[in-house]
Protein backbone atom coordinates (compact mmCIF):
# COMPACT_ATOMS: atom_id res chain seq x y z
CA UNK A 1 0.00 0.00 0.00
CA UNK A 2 1.47 3.34 -1.05
CA UNK A 3 1.39 6.48 1.06
CA UNK A 4 -0.80 8.21 -1.53
CA UNK A 5 -3.39 5.45 -1.32
CA UNK A 6 -3.62 5.94 2.46
CA UNK A 7 -4.63 9.59 2.05
CA UNK A 8 -8.40 9.22 2.03
CA UNK A 9 -11.27 11.30 3.37
CA UNK A 10 -12.07 8.55 5.88
CA UNK A 11 -8.50 8.26 7.18
CA UNK A 12 -8.07 12.02 7.52
CA UNK A 13 -11.37 12.46 9.33
CA UNK A 14 -10.66 9.57 11.71
CA UNK A 15 -7.28 11.19 12.44
CA UNK A 16 -9.00 14.50 13.18
CA UNK A 17 -7.16 16.26 10.35
CA UNK A 18 -10.23 18.34 9.59
CA UNK A 19 -10.12 20.23 12.90
CA UNK A 20 -8.43 23.60 12.61
CA UNK A 21 -7.70 26.29 15.16
CA UNK A 22 -10.16 28.27 17.20
CA UNK A 23 -11.87 30.85 15.01
CA UNK A 24 -10.32 33.54 17.21
CA UNK A 25 -6.78 32.26 16.47
CA UNK A 26 -6.32 31.99 12.75
CA UNK A 27 -4.48 33.70 9.92
CA UNK A 28 -6.48 35.14 7.01
CA UNK A 29 -4.10 33.55 4.48
CA UNK A 30 -5.68 30.19 5.30
CA UNK A 31 -9.22 31.27 4.48
CA UNK A 32 -9.29 29.37 1.14
CA UNK A 33 -8.66 26.10 3.02
CA UNK A 34 -11.45 26.54 5.56
CA UNK A 35 -14.62 24.62 4.79
CA UNK A 36 -16.76 26.04 7.60
CA UNK A 37 -16.86 27.13 11.23
CA UNK A 38 -18.44 24.92 13.87
CA UNK A 39 -18.62 25.57 17.61
CA UNK A 40 -15.86 28.17 17.43
CA UNK A 41 -13.46 25.94 15.48
CA UNK A 42 -12.53 26.08 11.82
CA UNK A 43 -13.23 22.90 9.88
CA UNK A 44 -10.62 22.36 7.18
CA UNK A 45 -11.61 21.39 3.63
CA UNK A 46 -10.54 17.73 3.45
CA UNK A 47 -10.67 17.61 -0.37
CA UNK A 48 -8.11 20.42 -0.58
CA UNK A 49 -6.05 18.73 2.13
CA UNK A 50 -5.92 15.56 0.02
CA UNK A 51 -4.81 17.50 -3.07
CA UNK A 52 -2.09 19.30 -1.10
CA UNK A 53 -0.88 16.08 0.54
CA UNK A 54 -0.60 14.32 -2.83
CA UNK A 55 1.37 17.30 -4.14
CA UNK A 56 3.67 17.22 -1.09
CA UNK A 57 4.17 13.45 -1.43
CA UNK A 58 5.19 13.89 -5.08
CA UNK A 59 7.71 16.61 -4.18
CA UNK A 60 9.25 14.70 -1.27
CA UNK A 61 9.42 11.52 -3.37
CA UNK A 62 11.31 13.42 -6.09
CA UNK A 63 13.72 14.96 -3.56
CA UNK A 64 14.50 11.57 -1.99
CA UNK A 65 14.79 9.86 -5.39
CA UNK A 66 17.43 12.46 -6.32
CA UNK A 67 19.34 11.79 -3.06
CA UNK A 68 18.17 15.04 -1.49
CA UNK A 69 17.62 15.75 2.17
CA UNK A 70 14.27 16.19 3.92
CA UNK A 71 13.89 17.96 7.27
CA UNK A 72 11.08 16.57 9.45
CA UNK A 73 9.57 19.19 11.78
CA UNK A 74 6.97 18.48 14.45
CA UNK A 75 7.12 20.16 17.83
CA UNK A 76 3.72 19.11 19.15
CA UNK A 77 3.80 16.48 21.88
CA UNK A 78 1.55 14.11 19.92
CA UNK A 79 3.86 14.12 16.88
CA UNK A 80 7.33 14.01 18.46
CA UNK A 81 7.86 10.27 18.91
CA UNK A 82 6.58 9.09 15.54
CA UNK A 83 8.28 11.95 13.70
CA UNK A 84 11.65 11.23 15.31
CA UNK A 85 11.30 7.48 14.71
CA UNK A 86 10.38 7.92 11.03
CA UNK A 87 13.13 10.49 10.40
CA UNK A 88 15.67 8.12 11.97
CA UNK A 89 14.28 5.22 9.94
CA UNK A 90 14.99 6.99 6.66
CA UNK A 91 18.20 8.70 7.77
CA UNK A 92 16.90 12.26 7.65
CA UNK A 93 17.16 15.21 10.01
CA UNK A 94 14.41 16.29 12.38
CA UNK A 95 13.35 19.00 14.83
CA UNK A 96 11.02 17.85 17.61
CA UNK A 97 11.76 20.48 20.23
CA UNK A 98 11.21 24.23 20.13
CA UNK A 99 11.74 25.66 16.65
CA UNK A 100 14.42 28.34 16.70
CA UNK A 101 13.61 31.40 14.62
CA UNK A 102 16.10 31.72 11.78
CA UNK A 103 16.83 27.98 11.62
CA UNK A 104 16.35 27.99 7.85
CA UNK A 105 16.99 31.62 6.95
CA UNK A 106 19.97 32.28 9.22
CA UNK A 107 21.47 28.84 9.78
CA UNK A 108 25.09 30.05 9.94
CA UNK A 109 24.33 32.04 13.09
CA UNK A 110 22.20 29.26 14.57
CA UNK A 111 24.99 26.75 13.94
CA UNK A 112 27.48 28.93 15.84
CA UNK A 113 25.06 29.11 18.78
CA UNK A 114 24.67 25.33 18.77
CA UNK A 115 28.45 24.82 18.76
CA UNK A 116 28.74 27.01 21.87
CA UNK A 117 26.36 24.73 23.79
Amino acid sequence: MTLSSQVTVENLISAGAHFGHLTSRWHPNYKPYIYMEKNGIHIIDIQQTIQCLHYAIDIVTKIVRESGTVLFVGTKKQAKDILQREADRCGMYYVVERWLGGTLTNFTTIKRSIKRL
